[in-house]
């Protein structure tokens, strides 16, 4: 059966229709795992709170904002210093982190004079910034706090500032997924369009679901800016809260996640008629096709060729190197969504490496229907998986390397098994020809490293054999 029920579920069968093993023969159409549905009740999920959606992943990126989080203190440090986004002015959102730090007093009698108190002071305390995103959290909307009539007095009194609101919860939704959807659609209606931009070239884009981690947009600007291509806006990597603001003005929107950031390309589509174009970023014949893409919209095609002519020559013999040794080595990918479809082919065609399994925790079907489509036979797909499934997955699958995060990193130590960091990488970037060569040496250091070949040693037994001859 192409629907797996692991040993495990036995006593929550309703998980096979999220676990789907590829065989040859099928219509995978007809066995996508059930996605972006609710966690079913009894089986510990892994996913992100639809908080967590909106200011971990894009607002809390930009790098000339105040992020102040309406809530008790634990919704601001665990979506603090989690992700690793640089930024040209001195990392200032990863230094700083803003909370009205609820209490249950406040709780009880409400909020909004404490939201409004703690608002002014973050704006004293840095008179140079100017910007603010507030984010409700799931206490602060369940009291019913009216957090945009506080924002319209904070405004009246501080004509220079502008602020914008996120009103989604952890609870409003069944993942980290319905975050990336309200901030897209909020910004989209109220911000958009209310700066002008300075053009400098007939070529703009804006370039959209990227977050700059460990530099990436910095690697792909300097691609658009050897092609003479103008980025209106960066949505969000290393980007300002007015930047966004001007993404009317772009000629094209170039899409790499699709997942957390789809939704305002549509919606720039749609209100102002700037096509969207969808790329991968992610592995040296991907990036070279989606230079082309690109470069082909705005006709300049030779230029293109030049660049991936200079980028291949520089890196692809490093890149033969790693993949040398790489060759036939198994890969799962335990991440949050779209890096399961850009990394799978991605790592298979340039480097020889097989993905065995990968698992999604906020995709929707749309994803798992990219996934299936560019993945091997023989691999798992699985969708919002808990840990005892984890481990009976990397049971069968038998991965000699996973792509995941800290927290499920935790336990692929315990399995001796080594595993790079998926969602803010190792030693990145790994966008880009130069990026991917990064990530195949992060892979190549984590399978030949010999601690793991030690670590999984149990010496009791040989420690009991010598003391046994010494007697």
């Amino acid at each position: 059966m192409p629907m797996v029920l692991l040993e495990c579920d036995q006593d929550i069968p309703e998980r096979e229709r999220h676990i789907y093993f590829k065989a040859p023969g099928e219509d995978s159409r007809d066995y996508l795992p059930a996605a972006n549905a609710p966690t079913i009740p009894g089986t510990l999920s892994e996913r992100g709170c639809s908080f967590c959606g909106a200011k971990l992943v894009i607002g809390g990126v930009l790098k000339d904002t105040i992020q102040m989080i309406h809530g008790p203190l634990g919704c601001a440090y665990d979506t603090w210093h989690t992700k690793r986004y640089p930024s040209d002015n001195g990392h200032f959102q990863l230094k700083y982190s803003w909370s009205t730090d609820m209490k249950e007093s406040h709780i009880v009698f409400g909020g909004e004079k404490r939201l409004e108190k703690c608002m002014h002071e973050a704006f004293d305390a840095m008179p140079e910034i100017k910007r603010m995103v507030v984010y409700t959290t799931c206490p602060t909307a369940l009291i019913g706090d009216d957090v945009k009539a506080v924002v319209k007095k904070v405004t009246a009194a501080r004509t220079d500032v502008d602020i914008f609101t996120v009103e989604c919860p952890g609870f409003a939704g069944v993942s980290q997924s319905k975050g990336h959807h309200v901030l897209n659609i909020g910004w989209v209606s109220e911000k958009v369009g209310t700066v002008e931009p300075e053009i400098t070239s007939e070529y703009t884009i804006n370039f959209i679901g990227d977050y700059n981690i460990q530099g990436d947009t910095d690697v792909l600007q300097r691609y658009w800016d050897r092609l003479g291509i103008q980025v209106i806006a960066h949505f969000t990597g290393n980007s300002t809260y007015d930047a966004c603001r001007s993404m009317h003005r772009a000629k094209l929107n170039v899409v790499n996640c699709a997942r957390s950031a789809g939704y305002i390309a549509n919606e720039l589509k749609r209100l102002y008629g700037i096509p969207r174009l969808d790329i991968d970023s992610w592995g040296f014949n991907y990036m070279a096709e989606a230079i082309r893409k690109v470069a082909s919209f705005f006709g300049l095609e030779e230029k293109a060729e030049e660049l991936i002519a200079e980028e291949t020559a520089k890196w692809k013999p490093q890149l033969d190197w790693y993949k040398e040794r790489l060759q036939g080595k198994k890969m799962a990918i335990w991440t949050g969504g779209p890096r399961l479809w850009h990394w799978t082919k991605a790592v298979e065609d340039d480097l020889g490496v097989e993905v065995v399994a990968m698992s999604s925790k906020f995709g929707h079907e749309e994803d798992f229907e990219k996934v299936i489509a560019r993945g091997r036979n023989g691999t798992y797909y699985i969708d919002d998986p808990n840990e005892l499934e984890f481990f009976e997955i990397m049971d069968k699958a038998k991965p000699d390397i996973i792509f995941t995060g800290p927290r499920v990193g935790d336990l692929v130590k315990k399995l001796h098994i080594p595993y790079v960091n998926g969602h803010a990488y190792h030693n990145g970037p790994y966008m880009g020809f130069e990026g991917f060569v990064n990530m195949a040496r992060d892979m190549y250091n984590a399978t030949h490293n010999p601690l793991f070949r030690l670590a999984a040693i149990d010496i009791r037994d040989d420690r009991a054999l010598l003391v046994e001859e010494a007697a």
